[in-house]
């Protein structure tokens, strides 16, 4: 399913220079505020790894990871494609409860796009839940966190960067994938986030994965450890 988004005309309003000074500070001000709010602490990714320990991203099932013969024992690595599965052995191998930690990735089979590359470079982090805890309220719980979290990055680039501020709303809306394409039936899927978000600043979108009413899947999800009955993409209009 291609859901490519180009933005015609695109110019930043601050200069290349003033560019990466931002960007530094939307960076230190979320992940402080993220591994405060929900009790994060900071590890080192790797690039790589085995892929005869599983621990590599499948992603959707057919991406094929970058790879390269390590000189000293002639084994093959592969570059990681996400650190889901990663991040999940650390929890345990450092005895934490939750983690976060900046990822750097090539994605060979991305649909490049204005927010899609071929590199990537984002942040993950991973937290341990109770069994009892594993339902609805406590993924929205955690989306509130996270939302309250973005909403303070706001203010403290506004202070220096006032005309760059896309103001966001002061709540997420909630829908399921089902109910989306209920509301928006002759929409494509990313029309519809588009619809709803337009209307809402920010919406939350649970369970996607599975195959819709009209035989269609709102988008691709990992088959080997995604919950598609609690999952989500937490989206924004701009």
């Amino acid at each position: 399913m291609k859901n490519n988004i180009f933005l015609d005309n695109y110019h930043s309003l601050l200069n290349i220079y003033d560019t990466q000074i931002a960007i530094k500070l939307v960076k230190d001000t979320f992940q402080n505020e993220l591994s405060k709010s929900l009790s994060l602490t900071r590890v080192s990714a790797p690039l790589f790894v085995d892929p005869e320990t599983g621990l590599n991203d499948n992603l959707n099932g057919y991406e094929k990871a970058v790879n390269f013969i390590c000189n000293e024992n002639n084994k093959k690595l592969e570059i990681v494609q996400s650190l889901a599965k990663w991040k999940r052995y650390a929890l345990n191998k450092y005895n934490v409860k939750g983690l976060y930690t900046d990822m750097n990735a090539i994605r060979p089979f991305e649909e490049l796009d204005n927010i899609h590359s071929l590199y990537v470079d984002q942040w993950d982090w991973e937290r341990v839940i109770e069994k009892e805890d594993r339902n609805i309220t406590t993924l929205k719980n955690h989306v509130k966190k996270i939302f309250k979290v973005i909403k303070h990055m706001e203010h403290e680039v506004w202070y220096k960067y006032p005309h760059v501020v896309n103001r966001l709303p002061d709540r997420v809306h909630f829908i399921t994938a089902q109910e989306l394409e209920n509301q928006y039936p002759d929409l494509a899927a990313k029309e519809r986030e588009n619809k709803i978000c337009k209307e809402f600043g920010c919406v939350f979108v649970m369970q996607i994965g599975n195959v819709l009413q009209s035989g269609q899947k709102h988008d691709g999800r990992a088959p080997d450890y995604d919950d598609w009955k609690l999952n989500g993409d937490l989206l924004f209009w701009y």
